[in-house]
């Protein structure tokens, strides 16, 4: 472990030191954060890529103290640099990929473009090898005694996270907050997109028992006609019926027990930010009006651990690098307090 003793947890978080300001090396650290700044896919509007960077930054200003949590971050976390290649190869992609997409949108046949067709082969390779890198460098993780938490990026960023997570723990279920299904099967012709990354881990991943979404505000009906047809390896709380529940007298306790009651004894917490209100994420991708505080998925979070269930992982993923870093102040905050409760529910 880490000498903490010249370590001032109420002093200004130091540049020379790691993530949340901590003195902690990869080696030392008993969390290790995977930053995966990739954003091709994305419907709407860039700056994901960069959220992990900006996150980092913002995360020096977090106070050390969680009253969830007390002296959590002692055990360690770390965060990488975001890789320079990946980041290269996702900005060039992603070039190419608008203007695909807005060929697409003006209502262009794809299939009379040979460059455009191209440009889809050359996405779609790319998207396969971003998920294989993932895998590896977490696999690695895993294998040697780490906990890890993925910091993107899309939301297509985690799907080499579940395989390795599968693999290692063997079968879970993903507690997924977002505004959207993400149940798409290859939403615009890229079959990895950041819409189908639920979608995709279901169908590869066989580890993956039950898929528990919260907050769902955006879908289409295809995505509702995939929900039905699951036999209940998808529950779906939408945000329209929690609310309705909230307007006739359930308590939130009550609410998040029922959703709580769905899960199996392993859980994966996938966090797209835009699950929260959008006041709290205004320059994510795809913001959605409705959503949550972050104090109330803090609180599911905890009758998620209340209930004796164990969780084994995490990405946090749709954080905008905008120009304000209001959001990534608020993903910093949400990553503290994730990583606090990965670490104090495998203490």
């Amino acid at each position: 472990m880490a000498d903490l003793s010249q370590f001032d947890p109420n002093s200004v978080g130091l540049l020379s030191n790691n993530v949340f300001g901590l003195p902690f090396s990869e080696e030392e650290a008993r969390l290790v954060l995977l930053p995966v700044p990739w954003e091709v896919t994305v419907s709407y509007s860039n700056g994901t890529a960069r959220g992990p960077e900006r996150i980092f930054r913002a995360s020096l200003q977090v106070d050390l103290f969680d009253a969830d949590v007390k002296d959590g971050w002692k055990q360690g976390f770390f965060m990488r640099e975001p890789d320079k290649h990946l980041l290269l190869r996702s900005d060039y992609l992603r070039k190419e990929a608008e203007l695909y997409l807005k060929f697409l949108t003006e209502g262009g046949d794809i299939s009379e473009n040979e460059f455009l067709k191209k440009t889809l082969v050359d996405v779609n390779n790319g998207t396969r090898a971003m998920n294989e890198w993932v895998y590896n460098q977490t696999r690695a993780l895993l294998e040697k005694g780490k906990l890890v938490g993925l910091v993107g990026g899309d939301h297509s960023t985690p799907l080499g996270f579940f395989k390795a997570i599968g693999e290692h723990k063997g079968d879970f279920g993903i507690l997924q907050i977002d505004a959207h299904c993400d149940l798409r099967d290859g939403y615009e012709g890229f079959h990895y997109s950041h819409a189908s990354i639920m979608y995709n881990a279901l169908a590869e991943v066989p580890q993956l028992k039950k898929l528990v979404q919260v907050g769902i505000r955006d879908y289409c009906e295809e995505e509702v006609d995939y929900i039905n047809n699951s036999e209940g390896r998808v529950v779906t709380f939408f945000d329209q019926k929690i609310k309705e529940r909230q307007f006739e007298g359930e308590t939130w306790k009550e609410i998040c027990d029922s959703i709580v009651a769905t899960l199996p004894q392993q859980v994966y917490i996938s966090f797209d930010i835009d699950g929260l209100d959008p006041k709290l994420c205004p320059h994510t991708g795809t913001p959605v009006a409705g959503g949550f505080e972050a104090e109330q998925i803090y609180f599911l979070f905890k009758r998620v651990l209340a209930s004796g269930r164990q969780l084994i992982g995490f990405d946090l993923n749709e954080v905008s690098a905008s120009h304000d870093d209001w959001d990534a102040n608020v993903g910093a905050r949400v990553l503290f307090k994730l990583c606090n409760l990965l670490v104090s529910a495998n203490s």
